[in-house]
């Protein structure tokens, strides 16, 4: 019988944002991956895990999760996992692989996945969806993510304040993820799109450390890496204004 590799959404980092599903996922895995920095150091997801099952069935694989500069640094610790997470397959029937937010939003998963189906063909891959940041904002701050017929843009800034910048003079609501490096920019975007005054950012959600701020605070300080961003749609006429 195939192997079976499992992306599981284990949420922004709040234990209890996990979904029932991606409990007994992980639970009824015969091992749960949890990424790591090459720096050693317990990330959000192994965190999240070590809520609902112990640490003897966690095995954790190292990703250059904070490498953004140095691509055959990042390919070659994907390549290292992709082995690492390969050779489990062989010796178990079903491995999760827990994933902060969502497996198919913006995951580290992705590329296990597709690594991992050249490696070990005939793996089943399947996923399970988690709490993303955007959601867990929206409901921290009260910032209401869609109304009526109003889009919603999700821009990761990492592929630059331009893409952000053109989101913000569009309609809609926009989500601005891993923007915390480029704070300064973001905020002069805001001002130039008009967008400051009702927008929000958060960091940490649900962890001790959480920060949720109005963006009208942004100084221009670095801010933790996995910061979130909603701009809030321009809306008018009152209750269903949008429908």
């Amino acid at each position: 019988m195939s192997s079976r590799l499992i992306g599981v959404g284990v949420g922004p980092g709040d234990p209890e944002l996990v979904t029932v599903k991606g409990v007994n996922a992980l639970r009824g895995a015969d091992v749960v991956v949890v990424p790591v920095m090459d720096s050693g150091e317990r990330g959000r997801a192994e965190a999240t895990v070590l809520h609902y099952v112990g640490g003897e069935k966690v095995v954790r694989v190292v990703f250059a999760l904070n490498e953004r500069t140095d691509r055959a640094r990042r390919e070659a610790a994907w390549d290292a996992a992709g082995e690492r997470v390969a050779g489990l397959l062989r010796e178990h029937a079903a491995v999760a692989f827990a994933t902060i937010g969502d497996p198919n939003v913006y995951s580290t998963f992705t590329y296990l996945a597709q690594t991992v189906g050249a490696l070990v063909p005939g793996t089943v891959v399947e996923t399970v969806p988690g709490i993303t940041a955007m959601q867990d904002l929206a409901a921290r701050s009260g910032a209401v993510l869609t109304e009526g017929t109003e889009p919603l843009t999700l821009v990761p800034v990492t592929a630059g304040a331009a893409v952000l910048k053109e989101a913000l003079h569009g309609p809609g609501t926009v989500v601005a993820y891993k923007f915390g490096r480029q704070a300064a920019e973001v905020a002069e975007a805001l001002r130039e799109s008009g967008r400051l005054d009702d927008a929000v950012w958060g960091s940490a959600l649900g962890l001790p450390e959480e920060s949720v701020r109005p963006a009208g605070e942004l100084d221009g300080a670095p801010l933790p890496y996995l910061s979130t961003l909603i701009a809030p749609a321009r809306r008018e006429g009152g209750r269903g204004g949008k429908l």
